[in-house]
């Protein structure tokens, strides 16, 4: 199940309130194939955080968010 894109308008981060976006990280699978599985997260580049989309729904709490690195963060930048 995929995130419906319209939610974005509306969620926020928990941090700071500011504006997230949607981002699709490569993700292994159990076969190792990277290219067919991609995991969807929601970003906050204010905070530098990754908020995870289990099934489709966001989990945003600060306590599951992930800090990126400058690197993952840039990453991110890019493909927007």
């Amino acid at each position: 199940m995929t995130f419906n894109k319209k939610l974005l308008d509306i969620v926020a981060c928990p941090a700071c309130k500011g504006k997230l976006v949607l981002h699709e990280v490569p993700h292994e699978t159990a076969d190792g194939d990277a290219e067919k599985a991609a995991k969807q997260v929601l970003v906050c580049r204010f905070d530098r955080l990754e908020y995870p989309i289990d099934e489709g729904i966001p989990v945003l709490l600060e306590s599951e968010a992930r800090v990126l690195s400058l690197e993952e963060l840039e990453q991110v930048k890019q493909h927007d």
